[in-house]
C-alpha cells in the first residue's frame, strides 16, 4: 500500500486504497462527455489511472483510441478495447506523444509533492505539441464540506466522513461506499490546491491552463507552455 492509504472490502484492493469490485460498480458521470468536446474526433488519447475502464469503455465508444495505464493488474483485467499498460503512472516513459493525455480521479491532489511532480512530467512528456492535458480537479469546498453523502438513484451511497490534516497541507481523506449487498472504505491523503497553487504546479512541470471546461472550475484543459518541436 502507499502510505497513508487503506481500504477495505471484498476483493482485491490496489495500492491507493481502491476496491477493484467496488470500482466496476460505480457508474461514469460525465466525464467523457467533458472530454469529447475537447479531443479531436479519433484522437489518441493516453489515459492515466484508468481503473477498469470506466471512463476508458465510453470513449471506445466514442471513436477515441485509448492506452490506459494503471498500476493495479487486477483493475486493468477488467478494460476492453485498450491497450493497456501496467506500472506507477510517475515513471512512465513510452516514447511516444498522444493527442490527449488525460489525468482524472482528482490525482493532481495526490499529497506526496514528489508523485505529483512524477505525475505532471508524465503528462508533459507524452502530449503532442498541438495536443492537451485534461486534469480534473476537486471542487472547492471537497475538503471542507464534510460530512457529506450522495444517495444515487441506482441504489448506493457515497459518504465523505471527514477529511483530518496530518500536516504540511495534507488531509487523510475517509470515505464510506454503502451497497444494499457490501461495503466498502477508503482512506487516502489528499492536498487541496488553490487555482493560484494549481497555476504554480503546472508551470513547475512545464505546463500551463488554458482554459476551465465545467462551470464548477474541476476539469481544466491544460497545454505545453513552451512546444518541444
Amino acid at each position: 500500500m502507499r502510505e497513508g492509504h487503506e481500504g477495505t472490502g471484498p476483493g482485491a484492493i490496489t495500492p491507493d486504497g481502491c476496491a477493484v469490485e467496488l470500482y466496476t460498480r460505480l457508474p461514469v458521470g460525465d466525464e467523457p462527455e467533458v472530454i469529447a468536446g475537447v479531443a479531436p474526433e479519433g484522437a489518441r488519447i493516453l489515459e492515466l489511472g484508468s481503473g477498469v475502464g470506466r471512463m476508458t469503455h465510453p470513449l471506445i465508444e466514442r471513436g477515441f483510441t485509448v492506452t490506459a495505464v494503471d498500476e493495479s493488474a487486477q483493475m486493468l483485467e477488467r478494460v476492453r478495447g485498450a491497450r493497456t499498460i501496467c506500472g506507477p503512472i510517475e515513471e512512465l516513459d513510452l516514447g511516444e506523444r498522444f493527442d490527449v493525455v488525460l489525468l482524472a480521479s482528482f490525482l493532481v491532489h495526490t499529497g506526496d509533492r514528489e508523485v505529483r511532480r512524477g505525475l505532471l512530467a508524465t503528462c508533459l512528456r507524452h502530449v503532442a505539441d498541438d495536443g492537451c492535458v485534461l486534469i480534473q480537479r476537486e471542487g472547492a469546498d471537497y475538503h471542507t464540506n464534510v460530512p457529506r453523502e450522495r444517495v444515487d438513484p441506482r441504489g448506493f451511497t457515497v459518504r465523505v466522513v471527514s477529511a483530518e490534516p496530518v500536516g504540511d497541507g495534507v488531509d487523510s481523506v475517509f470515505v464510506e461506499y454503502l451497497f444494499p449487498d457490501g461495503e466498502w472504505t477508503q482512506t487516502f491523503r489528499a492536498r487541496p490546491l488553490t487555482e493560484e497553487q494549481f497555476d504554480a504546479a503546472l508551470g513547475e512541470a512545464g505546463l500551463k491552463a488554458e482554459r476551465y471546461l465545467t462551470e464548477d472550475r474541476t476539469w481544466v484543459k491544460a497545454v505545453p507552455a513552451v512546444p518541444a518541436g
